[in-house]
């Protein structure tokens, strides 16, 4: 059976190459990767939070999906990506419903930041950007300087990393993840 892997954003602010790169790596082993936004309109990525990108357009919308239809959660970085997704509700839900059915999560640079406002962030340790490492521990979490880093504390799986430079030991933590389910 094919392995599928939810990818949330919003419409803009995404770190383009924590999105594409994952993306295409995922697809490139034969697993489905869906990217979903709040609205059906192109995602505007950005490089290094500052100069704008590509754009690209989502598989589906956000509100539509389930968690129940996928094996991993994947978050993408950008500051004004994972900000909007803190307050996003069909972003938090998601998230509540992966952690809560055990299913792994993987978050990427400042993606770690929305897991505050789904308050699944007590106890886990993971690393992220470190201009986000306070917010975090001072949510609960136990952060760590690592290139990618997982976490099983609560029962459910959660995969970090901590900026566009670690992505090849992302994608591949993730690939291993979805390989041991």
């Amino acid at each position: 059976m094919t392995k599928k892997v939810l990818f949330i954003t919003s419409n803009a602010g995404v770190e383009q190459d924590e999105l594409i790169k994952p993306l295409a790596f995922l697809r490139s082993k034969g697993i489905e990767s869906i990217h979903v936004a709040p609205e059906q309109q192109p995602v505007e990525t950005v490089k290094l939070d500052k100069e704008p990108a590509q754009s690209y357009d989502p598989d589906a919308l956000l509100s539509k999906v389930n968690a129940d239809d996928y094996d991993l959660l994947l978050i993408p970085g950008g500051t004004v990506n994972a900000d909007t997704l803190r307050i996003n509700e069909d972003a938090q839900r998601l998230i509540q419903q992966f952690a809560d059915a055990q299913k792994p999560i993987a978050a990427i640079c400042h993606a770690p930041w929305v897991l505050i406002n789904a308050k699944r962030i007590q106890d886990k340790n993971l690393t992220s950007y470190k201009s986000i490492r306070l917010d975090l521990e001072n949510a609960g979490g136990k952060w760590t300087d690592e290139e990618v880093h997982r976490c099983n504390t609560g029962g459910w799986p959660l995969i970090t990393s901590r900026s566009p430079d670690d992505i090849p030991a992302f994608n591949q933590a993730v690939l291993s993840e979805l390989e041991a389910l």
